[in-house]
């Protein structure tokens, strides 16, 4: 069982203030439903980024860094940023299930859920051209779910994600981008490497980028990871 990950996605959030949005930009749509998320880019497009926080953070944390990845190609690419449906314990931010628990008797929901979510949102936008991108438990959500499920995606990136316990892969059909830091002191590194070796073992196109950094989504990966979503959605 992986540590607990208090304040999960923090870091990656105080990595990107940088490159936060301009004060004048419009901000993100919010949807006022039981699945919520918030929205970004085009309504109307045939690519789409799809985001999955950590533990303890909420939707908007990781949209700076879809904004940043896709740079110039923002204007045409659908983003859906997937609020996770528990509050977390510590009374702030959001979780996929709950760490604390013993076993984590409520993956198995989790993991449903999100199979449903992805495919109503594949309905606008084939799965096949849509990327889905998580940091952390959000991490572990995306690859745990898309490779034990038939979801067709462009690509998938998990940032300093863990496989779950009970987790059995199929054949990746996607490429698959990994992140992880060395000096990782939530999720050790070697839960990286696990998930890598795990993906190859089924056949996966996986990549394992390293970084020398602790829990988050360090800047100098930026240019890998927005060649990967490029290469994915060209195919």
């Amino acid at each position: 069982m992986m540590p607990s990950m208090a304040s999960d996605a923090r870091s990656a959030d105080a990595l990107l203030q940088a490159n936060a949005r301009p004060a004048d930009a419009p901000p993100p749509e919010p949807v006022d439903a039981p699945e919520s998320c918030l929205l970004a880019g085009p309504r109307q497009a045939d690519r789409r980024l799809v985001l999955l926080h950590g533990w303890g953070a909420d939707a908007d944390d990781l949209l700076d860094l879809g904004e940043v990845l896709l740079g110039s190609a923002a204007a045409a690419v659908g983003v859906v940023a997937l609020r996770a449906p528990l509050p977390h314990p510590g009374g702030v931010g959001r979780q996929w299930y709950d760490l604390s628990l013993p076993g984590w008797p409520q993956l198995p929901q989790a993991r449903a859920d999100l199979l449903r979510r992805l495919r109503r949102l594949g309905e606008a936008v084939p799965l096949e051209r849509t990327v889905l991108l998580g940091f952390s438990q959000g991490a572990a959500m995306a690859i745990d779910v898309a490779t034990s499920n038939d979801v067709p995606l462009a690509g998938l990136i998990g940032c300093s994600g863990y496989p779950h316990p009970d987790w059995v892969p199929q054949r990746p059909g996607a490429p698959i981008l990994l992140t992880h830091g060395r000096e990782d002191p939530v999720v050790p590194y070697a839960a990286g490497e696990a998930l890598e070796e795990r993906l190859r073992e089924r056949g996966g196109e996986v990549e394992l980028l390293p970084f020398s950094g602790g829990h988050g989504i360090d800047p100098s990966l930026f240019p890998s990871m927005a060649a990967f979503l490029e290469r994915a959605w060209r195919g």
